[in-house]
C-alpha cells in the first residue's frame, strides 16, 4: 500500500500584518532566502497561498518568498460580502507590495500570481514589480464570445452554489475531493493539504466550514469576467511570463488562452496540466520559471 505525501509547510521566518481597511487586515508570510530576489505569490479564487506549496517550497532555497492570502481567504478572516470584488481585491494588492517593499527594503521583485490574482495583478497600477509570471490568465481565445465566457461563468458560480459549505470532518471533505474531477490530476496529499488550507473550524456549528464562503467565491465568478476584456498585456511595462494549462485538454474553469496573446507574448503551456497546474504538476511549473527568471537575471 502505498502512504499519501504530508505536505508540512514550515513556520515562516516572519509575518507582517497590512491593513487593508478599518475592519482587515492580510497576514503577510515570509519564507524562503531572504537574501535572494524577491517573490510576491498568491493564489486562485477559493483556495490559499499555502495551498501552493507543494510548487514554491521548489523555489524556497534561492528565492525570498512573500506568500499572502487574497481577503476572505487562508489565514484572514472573514468580512463583509459587498467587498468581496476586484476592484477592492486591486486596491488590496497595491497596499501588500507597497507595505512589503516599505517594510523590506526595494530589491527585484517578481510576482507570481495564479487565475484571479492575474486579473487583479494586471489591472494594478503598481510599477514594482522586476517581472511578472502568471498561471493560466483567463485571456480567452479568439472566436470565444462574450457569451461563451458569460456562459462559462454562469456555469461555474451554480457550480460553486451547490457545494457543501460545512464538513463534519476534514476526512469528509477530503473524500469528496477523491472523487471530485476538478482536483484529480493533484499530486499526492494535495487533497488533504487543501482540507488544511481552506477549511477552518465553524464557529456556528460543530465540524468545519470554507475558509472563502461560497457564496462569496460565486460572486467573484459572476462579477469578475466583467474585467477579462479589460486586460491588456500591451501595457504591461516589465518581463511577463505566462504559464498556461494544456490546450489540448478540456478546460475546467474559462475557456483558454486567446492565440493571439500566445504568438505574442512569451508563453509555454505544461503538458498534461489543467487550470490547476501548480497543483499538478508543481516540479515542471518551478522549471519554467526558474528558467524565465535566470534568462532576465533574477536568479
Amino acid at each position: 500500500m502505498t502512504t499519501e505525501a504530508v505536505w508540512e509547510i514550515p513556520r515562516p521566518l516572519s509575518t507582517l500584518d497590512v491593513r487593508l481597511d478599518a475592519d482587515t487586515v492580510v497576514a503577510v508570510r515570509r519564507h524562503g532566502n531572504p537574501s535572494g530576489p524577491r517573490i510576491v505569490l498568491s493564489h486562485g479564487s477559493g483556495l490559499a497561498a499555502d495551498l501552493y506549496y507543494p510548487f514554491w517550497s521548489l523555489l524556497a532555497n534561492d528565492f525570498d518568498l512573500m506568500v499572502y492570502d487574497l481577503r476572505n481567504h487562508g489565514w484572514n478572516s472573514v468580512g463583509a460580502q459587498k467587498d468581496h470584488n476586484v476592484p477592492t481585491m486591486i486596491r488590496d494588492h497595491d497596499i501588500i507590495l507597497e507595505s512589503i517593499d516599505s517594510t523590506y527594503g526595494s530589491k527585484p521583485t517578481v510576482g507570481m500570481f495564479h487565475s484571479l490574482t492575474t486579473v487583479v495583478t494586471l489591472l494594478s497600477f503598481s510599477k514594482l514589480y522586476s517581472a511578472l509570471v502568471l498561471f493560466d490568465p483567463p485571456l480567452t481565445r479568439p472566436g470565444a464570445s462574450h457569451t461563451e465566457l458569460h456562459d462559462a461563468a454562469e456555469r461555474g458560480a451554480a457550480l460553486i452554489r451547490r457545494r457543501g459549505q460545512h464538513f463534519r470532518r476534514r476526512e469528509d471533505f477530503i473524500e469528496i475531493l477523491g472523487i471530485f474531477p476538478t482536483f484529480k490530476r493533484a499530486v499526492p496529499g494535495v487533497h488533504e493539504l487543501m482540507a488544511r488550507t481552506t477549511l477552518r473550524e465553524s464557529a456556528s456549528e460543530e465540524g468545519y466550514e470554507l475558509r472563502c464562503p461560497r457564496e462569496y467565491e460565486a460572486q467573484m465568478m459572476d462579477y469578475a469576467r466583467s474585467f477579462f476584456p479589460l486586460l491588456d498585456l500591451d501595457l504591461l511595462d516589465c518581463p511577463t511570463k505566462i504559464i498556461g494549462a494544456d490546450p489540448t485538454l478540456p478546460h475546467a474553469y474559462l475557456p483558454t488562452l486567446d492565440q493571439r496573446i500566445v504568438s505574442a507574448m512569451d508563453y509555454d503551456f505544461i503538458p498534461e496540466a489543467t487550470h490547476f497546474l501548480q497543483l499538478e504538476k508543481p516540479a515542471e511549473c518551478a522549471a519554467v520559471t526558474r528558467e524565465f527568471m535566470e534568462r532576465h537575471g533574477l536568479s
